[in-house]
């Protein structure tokens, strides 16, 4: 898209040289690409003389987000971003925006996220860190429901529906008779009354390892730089718990994730952020939580292939199915979806 890119220069330009101290105006920067993710998003990172203390704490390289208007509204990352500063997590500072072209410049979180590092050796600190800033995320930024989107019945149910139309349907070219339809759209909605009983805090809604930056370590743990936040809603207190702990992009033994899942549990209920429980209903609620997650997640990578052209997403669907296929066979409920799934496998 070279016309967005030279309206992107155009418009750093423009906002370098108003923050430039006018004893040392901008001369120079420069513009590589940082990441893509799986929406119409782009970052570059932005360097050279016309950045360096350009704004305060900037430090020598800033990010700039390209969020083509037509196809992505910037206003919730903005909003989103004040709001989890705010309650003292640390996400990226907005320094210029220009929301009717889609540009933001930001503070950089670095280069180094937590797939990048994640090991029998760092899991226990970075998780540490990582399921610290969720507690403070779900218990301050809770305060804010009207912010934020209701992650609801009509959202659970259209999200599951990704599977079956993008990955079962257009992926594997599988058909449904209307009787395993039905079944399956009984599972479907079970699944979403479960969530719905849940308490209903802050969910960031892709809270994993990708979008995790190691950003400096506080008290032997990693405190983590949280980026991706903008599609935020008021949902179930498990989804961005089982985002971390089942993560699409890295696994780790069920015991082991047990353990986490119910400490991190254990001490939301101890605040107040959900009533007392037995480890059972805990478990049914997370297990069947990264359910519906993954369900979703599976149709969205289908969807990134087919439509999008990025196809090194098919790569975790397997992953991300086991853990539906391992869960689904626990649950007399979930026979229907896990008879699918073994049929697909």
């Amino acid at each position: 898209m070279p016309a967005r890119l030279d309206a992107l220069t155009t418009w750093l330009h423009e906002v370098l040289h108003s923050a430039a101290d006018n004893t040392s105006p901008p001369t120079d920067f420069q513009l590589v690409p940082a990441s893509e993710d799986a929406s119409f998003r782009r970052y570059f990172r932005v360097t050279g003389s016309a950045v360096a203390n350009c704004f305060d704490g900037a430090g020598e390289s800033l990010i700039v987000m390209d969020a083509p208007p037509d196809k992505e509204d910037s206003h919730p990352f903005v909003v989103i971003s004040t709001l989890l500063a705010d309650a003292g997590l640390n996400v990226p500072q907005v320094f210029a925006k220009d929301l009717a072209q889609g540009f933001l410049l930001l503070s950089d979180l670095g280069t180094q996220a937590y797939l990048d590092v994640l090991s029998e050796h760092t899991v226990e600190p970075l998780y540490t860190g990582a399921l610290d800033a969720l507690f403070k995320m779900q218990r301050n930024a809770s305060h804010y429901v009207a912010e934020l989107p209701v992650y609801d019945e009509a959202l659970l149910l259209s999200e599951m529906t990704l599977f079956i139309d993008w990955y079962c349907q257009q992926y594997r070219e599988r058909t449904f008779s209307d009787e395993q339809r039905v079944r399956l759209d009984r599972v479907f909605q079970q699944l979403c009354e479960e969530a719905l009983t849940q308490p209903q805090v802050f969910v960031h809604r892709d809270y994993h390892s990708r979008n995790l930056m190691v950003t400096e370590w506080h008290n032997g743990y990693g405190k983590p730089g949280i980026l991706d936040f903008q599609d935020a809603v008021l949902g179930p207190v498990t989804y961005d718990l089982v985002s971390l702990l089942r993560d699409c992009y890295i696994d780790w033994p069920r015991p082991r994730v047990e353990q986490w899942a119910l400490s991190y549990l254990y001490r939301a209920a101890s605040v107040g952020l959900l009533p007392p429980a037995t480890d059972a209903a805990y478990l049914r609620w997370f297990d069947w939580m990264g359910v519906q997650r993954h369900l979703k997640a599976a149709g969205i990578f289908a969807r990134l292939h087919l439509r999008d052209n990025k196809s090194a997403y098919l790569a975790d669907i397997p992953r991300t199915l086991a853990y539906v296929r391992d869960v689904s066979a626990r649950y007399p409920e979930l026979r229907d979806l896990h008879t699918l799934l073994d049929e697909l496998a």
